[in-house]
């Protein structure tokens, strides 16, 4: 059993209280992300010794300063807000973390979750589509939704204005899960706390990866969407402009391996141009829930493929430090244009293990940046 399961446990264990405070701690970490994460836990054995070796490894990679660590009062302190919003941290391997969520590309570590947890294990589909919405769209997104929860499926989506707000309100009495931009405590738009409050009163659950007391930013919006589409089984896009957040659901859903439903329209009407473009790309023309369901068939009812497949593999047994020639050959190799890691390794000629503790260096220093589908580039 490597470290991180053995500290995470499988399925069905839970984390005790110190370990989830240090997961918090670090995961609420300046320079760590998902994927960070789980090469520290992997490395140090442990979230509480990985928060110990970081101002090493930071300054190993060259950070002119050391990355702020989260403090224990300030993890107690989002651990007490979460307690007082009548919310609890989902680490992932838990029973309560989303199955679908656990087999994409760097999983969030812990999930801020506030309602029934079961609505999370349950199969989704998520339905996303345009703020701006039309009566014709609206009617879609509702029509669709009440098909797929009376067909037992949770209906997953950003609770944005519009089509979002069309599908959790068709969901709320089969089960709906709302994924949040920003912490838990800041719905947004303000508007939707009511409809937050009944998702969550009838059964169904909010979910957040960012941390309470977070107002959402423009750029948090594509991490939701990557959650909106990690969780479900496929994503249906109602309408949805040419350059929208729906489109970018979209593409997260097919980078991890989900089907990928759209509804057409108008050639005229500017907020069916992405749904359309959609299907010309691929996507499959559906216009009920029964077109949907038929297409998942194959899936429905079926238990998730096992998500220990499909994480990221350990670190091989590593004996020594890099030195400074190992790591003057891996920042050679990086440029701004992303790569794969097994490109760097080819090319440097460096053991896996030796790249992977480099590259962990240089991202606590900032110096790198993750992009989809494991591939990496150097910050300049």
């Amino acid at each position: 059993m490597s470290a991180d399961e053995a500290e995470r446990g499988t399925a069905g264990r839970r984390l005790g209280d110190e370990q989830r405070l240090a997961w918090l701690r670090l995961i609420r970490s300046e320079n760590v992300g998902p994927a960070t994460f789980r090469q520290l836990l992997n490395h140090f054995g442990s979230a509480a010794a990985a928060i110990a070796g970081l101002p090493e490894l930071s300054r190993r990679g060259g950070a002119r300063r050391v990355p702020r660590i989260a403090t224990v009062a300030e993890a107690e302190a989002e651990m007490a807000a979460a307690a007082r919003a009548g919310a609890r941290f989902a680490a992932l391997g838990e029973a309560d973390y989303p199955p679908m969520l656990r087999l994409i590309d760097a999983p969030p570590p812990l999930l801020a979750v506030r309602g029934d947890g079961a609505a999370l294990v349950r199969q989704s589909v998520a339905v996303v589509g345009a703020r701006n919405a039309s009566i014709a769209g609206k009617t879609m997104a509702d029509r669709i939704a009440r098909g797929l929860g009376g067909a037992g499926l949770v209906v997953t989506s950003g609770l944005a204005r519009g089509i979002d707000a069309a599908a959790h309100e068709a969901a709320v009495a089969t089960g709906t899960v709302a994924v949040l931009a920003g912490g838990l405590d800041r719905v947004y738009p303000a508007e939707h706390l009511p409809l937050v409050e009944r998702i969550v009163a009838a059964g169904g659950a909010a979910i957040s990866e960012m941390p309470f007391g977070w107002e959402p930013r423009a750029q948090d919006f594509p991490r939701r969407n990557r959650l909106i589409s990690g969780t479900s089984l496929a994503v249906v896009v109602v309408e949805a402009a040419r350059r929208s957040g729906s489109l970018h659901t979209a593409r997260f859903a097919l980078e991890q391996g989900r089907e990928v439903f759209a509804v057409p329209g108008s050639p005229l009407d500017p907020r069916t141009e992405g749904c359309n473009h959609l299907i010309r790309e691929g996507a499959t023309l559906i216009t009920s829930a029964d077109d949907v369901l038929a297409a998942l068939e194959p899936l429905l009812g079926r238990p998730p493929p096992d998500a220990g497949a499909a994480e990221p593999a350990d670190s091989e047994p590593f004996a020594g430090e890099p030195d400074d020639r190992d790591r003057a050959a891996v920042v050679e190799a990086l440029g701004p244009a992303p790569v794969p890691v097994d490109a760097v390794v080819r090319h440097t000629g460096l053991p896996v293990a030796t790249v992977l503790v480099i590259l962990l260096e240089l991202d606590l220093a900032g110096r790198l940046e993750r992009h989809a589908g494991g591939l990496i580039s150097r910050i300049f």
